[in-house]
């Protein structure tokens, strides 16, 4: 007996031994160790890259496992090894497992930070990216082009990856077909967290694309399911489908101003998707071109966008279309879909001269739809006719022009387990039911890193007092930390003879009823700069100090492309005496910088020379801009040589859809009759998406120009003076909406522009109060 115990012992160790040997793990140090390690590696060894900041690492992984024996490249402790500065990583051969890297601090010295590819006949299949982090891992130029994950070959797995933070052009995750060798691939991606990624303000800011229009017949077969889409805002497009045969499941959309989209390609599935909108603007669903499309099974709630951003769109298409265009709407289901309190569900959108042909032998039946406060959701811009309508569900309160093929109930809401409002009613035959298998926050992307916010915004960090002087802002601000709230004494004199430079969001203010004053004798007097907002509240600035330059501005930007959007909030301030020379500023940004936000509100412009918004840099024409939304409201204006405000949005590019524009309750008194006003206007108005511009008094000044260029801006000028001024001025094919012009003298009461009593403009707003600015 003790001698077949020692056989069987030898037996153990040998097989033990060879084993070990087998699947040998090596911890790397450095990309030479790496390397050498690559030369000797066999199915099923696990390589690990040793904790700490890898910098400048261009990583290679090319090797070949089995589907028995993976070969790993992973790290010795999650969230421990860093990729910084000028780094990559290409995967190829087969069988590859690679997971816990982090990409932080740097951006790819190629076109992507990890490629499935080493070249176009050397790719990955069967491989897997799992446990991975890329976070602001953004080239410092805004508008120089990467990807961050490139996936071809097949076969490949890419799940459970916080990819969050990209603000630099181009798209997060891309499939590329553009080889045989990567079609028909089968690839998954599924349970990754992409994160909040902000606006860009111009075309290629999606977060995931499938093939491109060169390919968009061709067949990709991807399967996208189980992921979370936290506020990727990049574009229009959130997942711009371009090719045939792929299914997108159990998603989640939180809070995302855009679309699902089937830009190109055929036989698409969308199925059991949640759209979270919690009444955010601008935020989508799912938008249909091209053949046999099927949407069923999906959620949507709190959905407020428009046009190709509303809940559910179904696109007109062009005859004959090639596959790049917009082929029409043929053969496509959209079945047993929920729509509780969404705006907008559009048929026929786009239609144009272009987009003639409306859908055809198309279906939409089972659906539920549920509004607590809009009748009518539903907009038809051309023939529903190819429709099917059958069966659809609408709140007992809710109405529809399309006949037959709905019924009105009585509708109640009532929370699930998972916290999802369920429309209950006798007449829902089919229940609704949200999939188990629905992405969530917690099921996705890693469990290691963290999803928290990192954003501080303004006036949340601490009161710093800061006394009168010569620079002392200048020097209070190289103090402070993000969100502080920098408070000038009341009355008090300020010089910088320094420009503030704005790295973080910081507030300027004075408390008490008598401005602070701030001189400057720097051709600014703040300057923007990345990651930094700014708001100014009840502050003088006087431009008597400001030097001779040419471009002077009170507040500008960086010259430097910023990555960050930047806010910027101005309250109850007073700018006055920019005339050193001719087309001072108040704002004045540069090219390849974007703000979320700018608003002016309260405040008074008196002696200007130049305009009080210069965003007028992107001239492109590739449909960039400057600022999402603008916000002019309760100012008084005079005595401004300039346009007071230049916006442009040039060319035709769909794939955004701002600016945003408000002006209301204003008076703009003598403005824009300077000789170098080169728009020859109080406001010029290029390629603007949205204009509402309202209760406002032009007084003896020059016109608002606006020009229409992207179809179906929404425009609104209602209940304007124009007292001596000259006529508006709109040019495009687009349509507009003007009402309630007069041209009567508003009799203002002393230099406060309120109106005298007797003045034919009170009571004429559209709110029922006075036109012009309001009590303060």
């Amino acid at each position: 007996m003790g001698l077949l115990q020692h056989f069987f012992s030898l037996i153990l160790i040998t097989v033990t031994c060879s084993f070990a040997a087998a699947q040998q793990t090596d911890i790397v140090k450095n990309v030479a160790e790496f390397e050498e390690r690559l030369k000797t590696v066999q199915p099923g060894d696990n390589i690990v890259l040793a904790n700490g900041s890898w910098m400048d690492t261009e990583l290679l992984f090319e090797a070949s496992g089995t589907a028995e024996k993976p070969i790993t490249l992973t790290v010795e402790e999650k969230g421990k090894v860093i990729l910084e500065g000028a780094s990559n990583l290409r995967i190829a051969g087969d069988h590859l497992i690679v997971k816990g890297l982090v990409f932080k601090n740097g951006y790819t010295p190629t076109n992507a930070v990890i490629s499935f590819r080493k070249s176009r006949d050397k790719m990955a299949n069967h491989s897997r990216l799992t446990e991975c982090v890329i976070d602001n891992f953004n080239n410092p130029e805004r508008q120089v082009q990467d990807y961050w994950i490139t996936i071809y070959g097949k076969n490949n797995r890419i799940d459970h990856n916080h990819i969050s933070g990209k603000k630099n052009l181009g798209v997060t995750m891309i499939v590329g077909l553009d080889t045989e060798e990567s079609r028909a691939n089968n690839h998954q991606i599924d349970h990754n967290y992409f994160g909040p990624r902000p606006t860009y303000g111009n075309n290629g800011g999606e977060t995931l694309r499938i093939g491109t229009s060169h390919h968009a017949l061709e067949n990709s077969n991807t399967i996208v399911e189980s992921n979370y889409f936290d506020r990727t805002n990049g574009e229009h497009e959130i997942i711009s489908n371009k090719s045939c045969q792929n299914t997108f499941k159990y998603n989640t959309f939180f809070e995302c101003t855009g679309t699902l989209t089937m830009r190109h390609g055929n036989e698409t599935l969308v199925d059991g998707n949640v759209f979270i909108g919690n009444g955010k603007p601008s935020t989508g669903g799912v938008r249909v071109i091209n053949e046999t499309q099927t949407v069923i099974n999906n959620y949507h709630i709190g959905l407020k966008g428009y046009r190709f951003r509303g809940a559910f769109v179904m696109m007109n298409g062009v005859p004959d279309s090639p596959p790049n265009r917009y082929v029409p709407v043929i053969d496509s289901k959209v079945n047993n879909n929920t729509f509780v309190n969404c705006d907008n569900i559009l048929f026929g959108a786009g239609s144009d001269a272009e987009r003639s042909q409306a859908p055809r032998t198309s279906e939409f039946s089972e659906n539920i739809i549920y509004n607590d406060n809009k009748k009518n959701i539903f907009t038809i811009d051309d023939d529903i006719s190819g429709i099917t309508f059958k069966n659809n569900i609408l709140g007992e309160n809710s109405e529809t022009s399309i006949k037959p093929g709905f019924i009105n109930a009585d509708i109640k809401l009532v929370k699930n387990t998972q916290g999802f409002l369920i429309p209950t009613s006798k007449k829902i035959k089919t229940k609704v039911v949200i999939s188990s298998k629905i992405a969530t926050k917690e099921n996705t992307g890693t469990t290691w890193y963290s999803k928290a916010d990192n954003i501080i915004a303004l006036n949340s960090g601490k009161t710093i007092k800061v006394e009168t002087g010569i620079n002392t802002l200048y020097e209070i601000v190289k103090k402070s930390e993000a969100g502080d709230i920098i408070e000038l004494e009341e009355g008090g004199t300020y010089l910088l003879t320094k420009a503030v430079k704005i790295s973080h969001p910081l507030t300027f203010k004075t408390v008490g009823k008598e401005k602070a004053t701030v001189l400057f004798e720097r051709m600014m007097a703040f300057e923007i700069q990345d990651g930094g907002s700014l708001s100014l509240e009840n502050i003088t600035f006087d431009g008597a100090k400001a030097p001779d330059y040419a471009g002077n501005s009170v507040i500008s930007t960086s010259k430097n492309s910023m990555l960050d959007n930047y806010k910027l909030f101005i309250d109850k301030c007073e700018f006055k005496d920019l005339v050193v020379n001719h087309s001072f500023d108040v704002l004045r940004v540069s090219k390849g910088t974007f703000a979320d936000t700018i608003s002016i509100q309260n405040s008074t412009f008196k002696k200007i020379t130049g305009s009080i918004a210069a965003l007028d840099k992107e001239t492109d024409d590739i449909g960039a801009y400057n600022v999402e939304y603008f916000i002019m409201k309760n100012n008084a204006i005079t005595e401004l040589q300039g346009a007071a405000l230049r916006l442009y949005r040039g060319g035709k590019d769909e794939s955004t859809f701002g600016p945003f524009l408000e002006i209301d309750h204003n008076v703009f008194d003598n403005v824009g009759s300077g000789q170098k006003n080169k728009y020859d206007a109080a406001i010029s108005l290029y390629g603007v998406q949205e204009i509402d511009i309202k209760n406002n008094i032009f007084n003896d000044s020059k016109a608002i120009n606006i020009h229409l260029v992207v179809g179906e801006p929404i425009v609104n000028i209602r209940n304007n003076d124009f007292s001596n001024s000259e006529k508006l001025e709109v040019t495009g094919d687009q349509k507009y909406t003007v009402e309630n012009h007069w041209y009567l003298a508003p009799k203002f009461s002393g230099d406060s522009y309120s109106l005298n009593e007797d003045s034919p403009l009170k009571g004429k707003g559209t709110d029922g109060t006075d036109l012009g600015i309001l009590k303060r």
